[in-house]
């Protein structure tokens, strides 16, 4: 259970990191284009990292989780990291 726990919040962590350098690659790129799309962007990831901090947060504050609640969540968590990972990749690029 406890290594689920650790899985679930290192990817939340990873996430935040990543949605950091996604806000910031938009925020340069709206700067120079100030694109609908980028600005739309910039405000969907910013919501996706407050969904991640509130995520860590509670990882490591909240009482005793049901097994089956602490699996999911990691699976999603992972496959969020999956998605934002690949997201990073194409928009680094």
């Amino acid at each position: 259970m406890s290594l689920v726990l650790n899985g679930a919040r290192i990817a939340a962590a990873v996430n935040i990191l990543l949605l950091g350098v996604l806000i910031s690659i938009w925020v340069q790129t709206y700067r120079e284009i100030r694109a609908p799309l980028t600005l739309g962007s910039i405000v969907f990831a910013s919501f996706l990292l407050a969904e991640n901090a509130v995520a860590l947060y509670f990882y490591f504050t909240a009482p005793a989780m049901p097994a089956v609640a602490v699996q999911v969540m990691m699976v999603l968590q992972m496959l969020e990291t999956i998605g934002i990972g690949v997201l990073t990749y194409f928009t680094w690029k």
